[in-house]
């Protein structure tokens, strides 16, 4: 065994969705490549983690303050499109369709796991709704239980608020999480959201 193949194949085997022979084929891979390529990849992964924070706003990534979506002229103020994690923000974009703003919650309510409300970001989102004139609220926590508890935690916590609070049509999978979805069932389902509070 070569120590320095092993460890990358352990570094490579800790990352999502990749198991211990994807590994290999990844760490092989890189190692027949030409060392400037292999250099470059290493010096992305060096300033991508030194340079890319979370937005002051809505905690997606970015290189600034605040991100290209939070200074954008041209998006719908009155909306907000809550998320859990940041690449959803990428998968709504993705679609083309939707043209408001985001927050991003760092997680959803699992008492289970201890993630309580303190532990993601819903006092900031509430300060936001308060503040920023929000008119509609859209939850786009995917399907399972734990979001389900996150989207009725938030609903009942924003209940004096004279915001709409919606959520996206059933037609997403049970249990499925959003940076998973398919694009045309991701855009049937922002087209034909439902107001929350009255669906509970």
């Amino acid at each position: 065994m070569v120590p320095a193949l092993e460890q990358l194949v352990d570094a490579l085997s800790s990352l999502p969705t990749i198991g211990k022979k994807s590994a290999w084929r990844l760490a092989v891979h890189l190692l027949e490549q030409p060392a400037d390529h292999v250099e470059h990849l290493a010096e992305s992964l060096r300033k991508v983690k030194h340079q890319v924070h979370h937005c002051r706003r809505c905690f997606n990534y970015s290189q600034d303050e605040l991100c290209e979506i939070c200074v954008s002229g041209t998006r719908n103020e009155s909306l907000i499109c809550v998320v859990e994690k940041a690449i959803d923000v990428h998968t709504i974009e993705s679609s083309g369709r939707y043209k408001g703003f985001y927050h991003v919650l760092g997680g959803i309510l699992s008492p289970i796991h201890g993630i309580t409300a303190e532990k993601i970001r819903i006092r900031e989102l509430v300060e936001r709704v308060r503040q920023d004139g929000c008119e509609e609220l859209i939850l786009a926590l995917g399907g399972n239980t734990d979001a389900e508890t996150t989207s009725l935690y938030l609903a009942k916590i924003l209940a004096d608020t004279n915001v709409k609070i919606t959520r996206l049509a059933r037609g997403l999978p049970a249990g499925m999480e959003l940076e998973y979805v398919d694009q045309i069932t991701l855009l049937q389902a922002l087209d034909e959201r439902i107001d929350f509070a009255h669906n509970r």
